[in-house]
C-alpha cells in the first residue's frame, strides 16, 4: 500500500470518528435538551399550580370581603331598625308618661284628700271641710278646688275608654259629685254681701 492509500485510510478513519463523535454528542445534546425541556415543563407546571392556588386564595378572600361587606350592611340596617324602634318606644313611653301625669292630675283634683298643689290635705283641713260645709269662711282655694273637680268630673253616662267603669272610677265620680253639691250648698247658703 502506498502512502496515498494510507492517507486516504487515515482520513476515512478520522472522518468516521468525527461522524461517530458527532452522532454521540448529538444524542447527548438531544438527551440533555429533552431533560432541560422536561425540567422546564415541570417548573412551569409547578408555577401554574402555585398561581392557581393563589387565584383560589384571592377568590376566597374576595368572597370573605363580600360577605363582610354584606354583614356590615346588614348590621347597619339592623342598627337603623333598632334606632327606629327605640325612637318609637321612647315616643310611646313619653305618651304614656303624659297620660299618667294627666290621670294623676285628674285623680288629685277629684280626691278630697289632696289639696290644689297636689300635696295631701292635713287632717285639720279635712275636718274643716267635713264639719263646716256651710261655713262662710271657706277660702277661695277650696272653692277653686271644687270648681276644678267639677270641670274634671267625668260624665257618668259616657265612658271614654269604652270599657266597663270600675268601682274606683265610680267612687271618684261619686266623690266629685258630692264635692260639687257641697260647693253649691255653700254658695247658696252664703249671705249676700251688702
Amino acid at each position: 500500500m502506498d502512502t496515498t492509500s494510507w492517507v486516504w485510510v487515515i482520513v476515512a478513519i478520522v472522518v468516521l470518528v468525527l461522524i461517530v463523535v458527532w452522532l454521540v454528542t448529538g444524542r447527548r445534546r438531544q438527551a440533555m435538551q429533552l431533560k432541560r425541556d422536561e425540567s422546564h415543563r415541570e417548573k412551569a407546571a409547578e408555577i401554574r399550580r402555585k398561581a392557581e392556588d393563589i387565584e383560589l386564595d384571592a377568590r376566597e378572600n374576595e368572597a370573605r370581603a363580600t360577605r363582610a361587606r354584606a354583614d356590615a350592611e346588614k348590621a347597619q340596617v339592623d342598627a337603623a331598625r333598632l334606632k327606629q324602634e327605640a325612637e318609637q318606644k321612647t315616643d310611646t313611653a313619653r305618651s304614656l308618661r303624659e297620660d299618667v301625669a294627666e290621670r294623676t292630675q285628674k285623680a288629685d283634683a277629684l280626691d278630697p284628700d289632696m289639696n290644689r298643689d297636689g300635696g295631701a290635705r292635713t287632717d285639720a283641713m279635712r275636718a274643716d271641710a267635713d264639719v263646716h260645709p256651710d261655713d262662710a269662711t271657706r277660702t277661695d282655694a277650696t272653692r277653686a278646688d271644687a270648681t276644678r273637680a267639677e270641670a274634671l268630673r267625668p260624665d257618668p253616662d259616657v265612658n271614654p275608654e269604652g270599657d266597663e267603669r270600675t268601682d274606683a272610677t265610680r267612687a271618684d265620680a261619686t266623690r266629685a259629685e258630692a264635692l260639687r253639691r257641697n260647693q253649691e250648698r255653700t254658695d247658696r247658703d252664703r249671705p249676700l254681701a251688702t
